[in-house]
């Protein structure tokens, strides 16, 4: 299979020059090993019995290769070998020396250190569409964060099918070959390694299996609103009389964040006075759109028809949210979503820079524009004259262009990092 080169790679490529250790994070089958080996000069593949037992008896690591960059894959497996590392750094490790791929968050971190400001963690994320090989991005994010793309142009022949098709072929790697019933059948698979095995490797006993997919199957509806998780644990018993606690729901939600396979987007939290009355309640979304449609058992021809049209737009709005994760991550911005208390104002993606830098995103499924679809990025950019760099709505439409107000029209297709 041909490896598609991936933002996290350019990131990656800088980070080595200078990290001693760098931690690359994710949910299972989003290609850290791949992506991590093809950097490595030695691997250590820790979900091996045999490997792991001889590292356990090998504190200090001297069975690893003297130079170049030793890969410790599924390190979880093993929680020591994060100490180690940690003590080689504070011992001179040089830049680029070892790299860490972990596809979950260890339940007993007990004794095991931070590792702030010794291994770096870099987020991985399934890939978003401008890195799927699919289409030819026009319009920078980065670009748009840094207020340099004056000029936004370009033209797309994507359409709605192709977007929708995108939702339910998934960002992960192994995936892109596939034909849809395979596709199909791989998701279908992931979904229950995670109830299956996933969550018992890490020493997590599922008692009620059927409980847990109709809460993930809740969450998965819940996709791109701000839903309370209470009303997503009457949606998950849909009032059967067979209600779980409220802390046994709590603890499915830590868990399956533990494996990465949760995704929610913080509410903004501005330092502005301006804005004291914003609601930080989460927005809900897995790792993948297409593990949604997999839940709820959308196929691309359901999601195209009339019934299926609500649901197609939160899947859209995931679909764009994960594509600019991707691209803020490498811009070293974060991704928030902004919504008033009373619900008046509401912005889905407000991309943040380092230095203060605001871009506001709306997201559209549909291909025209108007007055209506752009209010509420006219009123932060007059709130916030000096800080809101650019605003833009990403459609399904054709062409990117510039409105007379300033706002930017951007198709999905045509927005890379």
């Amino acid at each position: 299979m041909t490896y598609l080169v991936r933002t996290v790679d350019h990131e990656l490529d800088g980070l080595i020059l200078g990290a001693p250790a760098i931690a690359l994070d994710g949910p299972k089958g989003v290609g850290k090993t791949d992506t991590a080996s093809r950097r490595a000069a030695q691997t250590w593949q820790l979900d091996d019995p045999d490997q792991r037992e001889r590292l356990r008896s090998d504190f200090a690591l001297g069975s690893v290769a003297p130079h170049g960059t030793v890969l410790f894959d599924e390190w979880q497996r093993l929680p020591q070998v994060w100490d180690s590392v940690r003590r080689q750094v504070d011992r001179g490790a040089p830049p680029g020396r070892f790299l860490l791929t972990g596809s979950a968050t260890p339940t007993d971190s007990l004794g095991t250190h931070s590792g702030a400001g010794r291994i770096m963690s870099l987020r991985m994320r399934p890939m978003g569409l401008h890195e799927r090989g699919l289409t030819q991005p026009s319009v920078s994010l980065s670009g748009l964060l840094a207020g340099t793309s004056d000029v936004v142009s370009g033209d797309t022949t994507f359409t709605l099918t192709n977007y929708v098709d995108a939702i339910v072929s998934s960002g992960f790697p192994a995936t892109v070959s596939l034909t849809a019933p395979q596709r199909h059948a791989f998701l279908r698979a992931y979904v229950a390694r995670i109830i299956d095995r996933d969550l018992s490797e890490l020493g997590i006993a599922v008692r009620k299996p059927d409980t847990l997919l109709r809460w993930l199957r809740a969450y998965a509806a819940a996709t791109a609103t701000t839903t309370a998780y209470s009303r997503l644990l009457d949606a998950a018993t849909a009032g059967d009389g067979a209600q779980p606690a409220k802390t046994t729901t709590t603890a499915y939600r830590d868990q399956l964040a533990q494996l990465w396979l949760l995704d929610t987007l913080p509410g903004w939290l501005p330092s502005h006075s301006a804005f004291t009355q914003l609601r930080q309640a989460p927005k809900h979304h897995l790792a993948d759109p297409a593990l949604a449609a997999q839940l709820l058992g959308q196929s691309a021809s359901t999601l195209l028809s009339p019934r299926g049209a609500s649901l197609t737009g939160q899947l859209f709005e995931s679909l764009v949210t994960l594509g600019v994760r991707v691209a803020a991550q490498a811009a070293d911005a974060t991704v928030s979503h902004l919504r008033t208390k009373a619900g008046e104002r509401e912005i889905d993606l407000i991309v943040e820079g380092f230095d203060g830098r605001i871009l506001a995103i709306e997201v559209k499924l549909a291909s025209s524009v108007n007055d209506a679809d752009v209010r509420h990025l006219v009123w932060l950019r007059d709130q916030l004259p000096d800080a809101v760099v650019d605003t833009v709505v990403v459609t399904t439409g054709s062409a990117a262009y510039r409105r007379s107000d300033g706002v930017a029209v951007v198709p999905l297709a045509l927005l890379g990092p």
